[in-house]
């Protein structure tokens, strides 16, 4: 399928690394430029190589409003242009909630919501000044669907995240700027390492999936480039699950 996002310039946060370093590579392939944004800049550096002429890095602490709000205007300086935002970066630190304090959620919520938010209005702007045909898609998760121990602040923010991603759709629709929310699962990447290094509790972990195998990295890729495509174009507002259908027995 021709997903006629050739030419688009993408801007991905929490590109360095897992999910969002995937989400790089797979829009490259379809043809986008991307800025790709995170904190560290030698795993940005290994990312500019996958194709140096595609990508422009941009290291940014999420959770430092000012360093975010200069994301869009550096993203039309460096390409002149924007077609769409992934909100990927995001922090989970487990906590015991009722000893933990309670900087520990301003800082998710920083990260995971504000940032975020600051980010798609930046991009709104831009989009309606401009009369272009907007997409940003936001990376939440399953636990935002389902509230899970010691995790309060990650999962109320990804929570937020979604219901955030479901008002400004309907909001800025008459606009023709699509936002949709994908939802991961367990993925093997550097956030599962845990789970991933201990056979016994990877088998647990497997047994909660019915697919009985966590998600590959490549495989969120083409979802997210569907959404930012015009091939989508009637898609928005929505959740999109990707999780080997864990939730879906639950």
């Amino acid at each position: 399928m021709n997903l006629e996002i050739d030419n688009h310039v993408v801007l991905v946060t929490g590109a360095s690394r897992g999910l969002g370093k995937a989400i790089c590579k797979h829009l490259i392939d379809e043809g986008a430029s991307v800025v790709a944004v995170a904190r560290s800049k030698d795993s940005l550096e290994e990312l500019s190589t996958y194709a140096p002429e595609k990508i422009y890095s941009i290291i940014c602490d999420m959770a430092d409003k000012n360093a975010v709000t200069t994301l869009v205007d550096q993203t039309l300086d460096r390409f002149g242009a924007l077609n769409a935002v992934v909100n990927n970066a995001g922090i989970a630190p487990a906590e015991n909630f009722i000893s933990s304090d309670i900087s520990v959620m301003e800082e998710v919520f920083a990260v995971n919501l504000i940032a975020p938010a600051l980010i798609s209005k930046d991009a709104a702007k831009y989009f309606v000044s401009n009369e272009t045909k907007g997409s940003i898609v936001n990376i939440a998760s399953t636990s935002g669907l389902k509230g899970k121990a010691s995790l309060a602040s990650y999962s109320s923010s990804k929570g937020a995240l979604m219901r955030f991603t479901e008002s400004i759709a309907a909001e800025w629709a008459r606009h023709d700027i699509r936002v949709n929310v994908v939802a991961p699962g367990a993925f093997a990447t550097s956030a599962q390492s845990a789970v991933l290094e201990d056979e016994i509790i990877l088998k647990a972990r497997l047994k909660k999936i019915p697919q009985r195998r966590m998600g590959d990295p490549e495989e969120i890729g083409p979802l997210v480039a569907y959404l930012i495509s015009p091939v989508s174009s009637f898609v928005t507002g929505s959740c999109f699950v990707i999780d080997g259908g864990e939730v879906s027995k639950l």
